[in-house]
């Protein structure tokens, strides 16, 4: 009798498995609250696939949450939990902006964007190093790290930008605004349908991040040591893999991933860099990761999930003054919770199935 699910079990039935029990729940707290779950989810639907201008700022949302979602699996396929995504991108952003500060007013927007997105994969990678370089070298776990990580760069980027970056004269704790030059190429020009949306390159930019992940976790050398480490890191060091060298370089490209997710945000949209903008966005990519099961295809289906939780959300609580706007944080949470504390819930259920259906062949 077989003892393991398949690999399509695994990846795909209990994922919506988890989801469904998640969406289950939530309809029974939406009608709690004396709605219709029904036709709430038919608001969320329309507004945010439905619409194209609520679809354009579906997949605006869910451009930053591959870059964190990227972050966080690439992460774990080294058997790494890197939970400090907000932090690396927080940090990331400061690099993208000080690249802007310095060169907006003299490089064109061709060469000003790819140096704006390396400032960000520098600062964001450069903040994950120590955590990493902690963890290889003296045994202090990551989780831990990461966490306190994030609270430091909270903290430091709170008294840079408010001590430094506010222009003279201004109130808003932010940066001053950056050249036309450093905005990201909107979609809507391409495609008018989308509205006066903030949907820009960002996302393209992002489908080849989750294109490149999948090469180089699945068919390079780099790969193979990634995920033998995450395996089992014994048999991985008897084999040849430097695992202290995978784990900080690994740390590396998970902190770039995660400063990088900084550009949608701050070059994408408001043009500046201002006080608390992941607004979670590091922490959601660690939900998209697990519900996604670090698969490229996974983390974008799950992006865009999250993505349209936003947006409809947002206006179904609009719509619906009875469902407030911190009903879908709480459905964010359902998610997390039934596709990573619970992710296997379902398994043996799922495995007795495929056992008795292949007995009864």
């Amino acid at each position: 009798m077989k003892t393991e699910l398949p690999r399509w079990a695994t990846g795909f039935v209990l994922p919506i498995l988890n989801l469904l029990s998640a969406l289950l729940v939530a309809a029974l707290v939406i009608h709690l609250l004396g709605e219709s779950p029904l036709e709430s989810m038919g608001i969320l639907i329309n507004s945010a696939i439905v619409n194209p201008e609520g679809l354009a700022y579906t997949l605006f949302y869910a451009s930053t949450f591959i870059f964190t979602g990227l972050a966080v699996s690439i992460a774990m396929q080294a058997g790494l939990f890197n939970i400090g995504a907000e932090g690396q991108m927080y940090v990331g952003g400061l690099g993208l902006t000080l690249a802007m500060l310095a060169f907006d007013a003299h490089l064109p927007a061709w060469l000003l964007i790819p140096v704006g997105m390396l400032g960000a994969a520098l600062f964001g990678g450069l903040w994950a190093f120590l955590p990493g370089y902690l963890q290889a070298k003296r045994g202090s776990h990551v989780v831990v790290t990461t966490i306190m990580f994030n609270f430091i760069a909270a903290s430091l980027m709170n008294f840079l930008i408010v001590k430094y970056m506010i222009p003279e004269g201004e109130q808003n704790p932010a940066s001053r605004v950056f050249s036309s030059a450093a905005a990201m190429p909107l979609l809507n020009a391409w495609f008018p349908a989308l509205g006066d949306t903030p949907l820009n390159i960002s996302f393209l930019i992002a489908i080849v991040a989750l294109v490149i992940y999948g090469v180089a976790v699945w068919r390079s050398s780099w790969g193979y040591k990634l995920r033998a480490t995450g395996l089992n890191a014994h048999a991985a060091h008897y084999a040849g893999v430097k695992i202290s060298r995978t784990i900080i370089v690994t740390m590396l490209v998970s902190g770039a991933l995660a400063g990088l997710a900084a550009v949608n945000s701050v070059m994408g949209s408001t043009h500046y860099l201002s006080l608390n903008f992941p607004a979670g966005a590091g922490f959601v990519g660690i939900a998209i990761a697990l519900m996604g099961r670090q698969h490229p295809v996974g983390i974008f289906l799950s992006s865009v999930l999250f993505g349209a939780l936003i947006q409809g959300g947002f206006d179904l609580s609009l719509e619906k003054p009875n469902i407030p706007q911190e009903t879908f944080i709480f459905i964010q949470g359902l998610i997390i919770l039934f596709c990573g504390a619970m992710e296997n819930f379902y398994a043996p259920a799922v495995l007795k199935l495929i056992n008795l259906r292949k007995g009864n062949k």
